[in-house]
């Protein structure tokens, strides 16, 4: 009923699953034949993992109350409101026009705040509010337009992150036929269809953009834990029986049931001022997984021919990503997403009043969603940072701060005025192996222990090492591969990191910190998925540290942080930090600060079940190298 291409995609869709069980027949595979449910399972997997921003409005609401008990209600909204970097105006940005979207101050009259520690969750789907670490997301993308390439036409260096495992999540496709000339990755169970790759004369790609497509609506109960309130009237929640989950040998079988709202799924119940209310979760695009599948359909039929009819083609896809394209004139890219508009009072930031005041009046329209043809900087860098000015952090994403991973592909991009595909994947691989923490949060961090005494001698030439890591480019390979990183930084760094976080952010939070680093993580470190410095504490303790410092600041926190604002008591923290750091290290690995390592094994890529490893790198699992010089004529 949505279009003429939409039952075209439909048509692909029953062909893809005949093929699937005509092959399954011919090779004597046996079980439930594969049908449309499936593919669109897949689709919703697949988008709701990758293609999701927002919906922990819960966990935040409960933290802003322990806050208020801790600090006052003033204090504690001003503290929440800087934590949040909602608008931060120095976070680096992939597009440096303004496209205002999500205002308001996520305090208003449509936002609840939950009594701490009230939530309980239930059913199937509860234990999304109470998730305790990001996805893994290294998705990135370098786009050099033809006036800064050496052979005169774009580059492009993309692609996304989907973990590492055998077999591999992605299978690569070459699809010639139907209508369909496309070749690049896809999902199993979605693979009629290339999702990342290339047609005859132009490529894209695609990265996580984590707008803010999830809200949490706080029902008024009627009674009972199954009716509540909406416009006036009494209602009963459904009930959606989704079948037993085999949970694996020496385990139960567990039968899924939720209830529901008409916002969505139930996720638990919780308490306002020891009311008791209940928790849904309201997705812009449940119900609606597989027409994001439309862009796709345009860009393996060749229907996309320029920069412009890719713009269009990209508004289609209604999962939240940064949608990347090059040919050989031009470079774009744009935001997508199916992106609410909410009520004047409420902004997604905190849960909402769910009673029918304050739904959605509608979504972004597609020339409002950041985008852009041919910058005037000649290129596009995105690793999943924010996507355009003015346009607002998802309430789950508390790190568009001053210090962002894509700064380090920004310095590469800049050390050239031009370049080949050769030295743009000289860019992303420099960053894959570069530690963000020692390279733009170290330098200030330095700046204010600077001047001062450390508590010993070790202490300062931790402070020593660390500087000259950053200056040799804070690179945490094992050139020699003998397990150990090869500068003692790296070690330094990591046994030192939550220490410093915790001297910068402990002097107001107190013992809320850790609370904290449950909903942020510290630092998300090098590991063996191929991810890494994604999310994490870095522009907090950055903009706080170069305002205590005198340093311009543009958007400065209302609170101070480090040392209350005495540079003294800050300086006093941050040194019995290494301190405390040096005393763990010369435990384990002796006195001399020059001879410590990483182990460089522990973070090397995991292929689970094989066993093999492969070095540490911070870049996407399906990456394209892709300049074009010759093109088809445009309409």
């Amino acid at each position: 009923r949505h279009s003429a291409q939409a039952r075209q995609l439909l048509r692909d869709v029953d062909n893809y699953v005949a093929g699937i069980n005509a092959y399954n027949g011919s090779v004597g595979i046996r079980g439930d034949r594969w049908g449309r449910v499936d593919v669109i399972a897949v689709g919703a997997l697949m988008g709701a993992n990758l293609g999701l921003g927002g919906g922990d409005e819960t966990r935040r609401s409960l933290f802003l109350d322990a806050l208020e008990r801790q600090l006052g209600a003033e204090r504690a909204r001003q503290v929440w409101r800087d934590l949040r970097s909602k608008q931060d105006p120095e976070t680096p940005l992939s597009i440096g026009r303004r496209f205002a979207y999500g205002g308001g101050t996520a305090l208003e009259a449509g936002s609840v705040v939950l009594d701490d520690g009230s939530f309980t969750a239930t059913g199937a789907v509860g234990p999304q509010s109470a998730r305790s670490a990001w996805p893994a997301q290294a998705s990135n993308a370098l786009l050099v337009s033809r006036g800064r390439s050496t052979n005169g036409h774009p580059v492009l260096v993309a692609g996304p992150q989907v973990g590492h495992a055998y077999p591999q999540l992605l299978m690569e496709l070459d699809l010639h036929g139907g209508g369909v000339n496309a070749r690049g990755a896809s999902f199993p169970g979605l693979s009629f269809y290339v999702l990342v790759g290339r047609g005859s004369d132009y490529a894209w790609s695609a990265t996580s953009a984590n707008s803010d497509v999830v809200d949490h609506f706080v029902e008024e109960l009627c009674g009972d834990d199954t009716h509540y309130r909406f416009r006036g009237t009494c209602r009963e929640m459904g009930t959606v029986d989704a079948g037993t989950l085999q949970q694996g040998p020496g385990q139960p079988d567990r039968r899924l049931t939720f209830r529901t709202t008409v916002h969505g799924p139930v996720l638990g119940y919780a308490t306002v001022d020891g009311r008791r209310v209940a928790i849904s979760s309201r997705r812009s695009t449940r119900g609606r997984e597989l027409l994001s599948a439309l862009m796709f359909q345009d860009l393996n039929t060749g229907a996309v021919r320029n920069a412009t009819t890719f713009l269009r083609a990209a508004a289609k896809l209604e999962f939240t990503f940064n949608v990347l394209y090059a040919d050989d004139r031009d470079i774009a890219m744009y935001s997508t997403g199916r992106l609410p508009l909410r009520a004047s009072g409420a902004d997604g930031s905190l849960p909402t009043i769910g009673n029918g005041t304050h739904e959605w009046r509608g979504f972004l329209p597609a020339p409002e969603h950041p985008q852009i043809v041919n910058p005037p900087s000649g290129a596009i860098l995105q690793w999943n940072n924010k996507p355009g000015a003015d346009f607002a952090a998802s309430d789950d994403n508390w790190s568009f701060g001053s210090v962002h991973r894509v700064e380090l592909l920004r310095a590469g991009i800049a050390a050239r005025k031009k370049h080949s595909p050769a030295t743009v994947v000289g860019v992303m691989n420099r960053a894959a192996t570069q530690d963000l923490r020692v390279l733009h949060v170290w330098p200030v961090i330095a700046e204010v222990l600077r001047g001062s005494q450390g508590p010993s001698a070790r202490a300062q030439a931790m402070v020593d090492a660390l500087t000259a890591w950053q200056r040799a480019g804070g690179s945490r390979i094992d050139r020699d591969l003998d397990g150990r990183i090869d500068h003692s930084g790296a070690v330094i760094m990591d046994a030192a990191w939550r220490g410093l976080a915790d001297a910068v952010m402990a002097p107001v939070l107190g013992p809320l910190t850790a609370r904290l680093g449950a909903l942020q993580a510290w630092s998300d470190n090098p590991s063996g998925d191929g991810s890494t410095f994604g999310f994490g504490w870095y522009g907090w303790i950055d903009k706080d540290l170069r305002r205590l410092l005198g340093r311009p600041v543009k958007g400065p926190y209302t609170t101070r942080f480090c040392g209350a604002g005495v540079l003294a008591a800050c300086r006093a923290s941050l040194w019995a930090a290494l301190e405390a750091a040096g005393n763990e290290l010369a435990a384990t690995q002796g006195p001399n600060v020059e001879s410590w390592r990483a182990d460089a094994t522990r973070e090397r890529i995991n292929y689970s079940p094989l066993p093999r490893t492969m070095r540490f790198a911070n870049r996407p699992t399906f990456q394209q190298v892709m300049s074009f010089n010759r093109h088809r004529p445009r309409r």
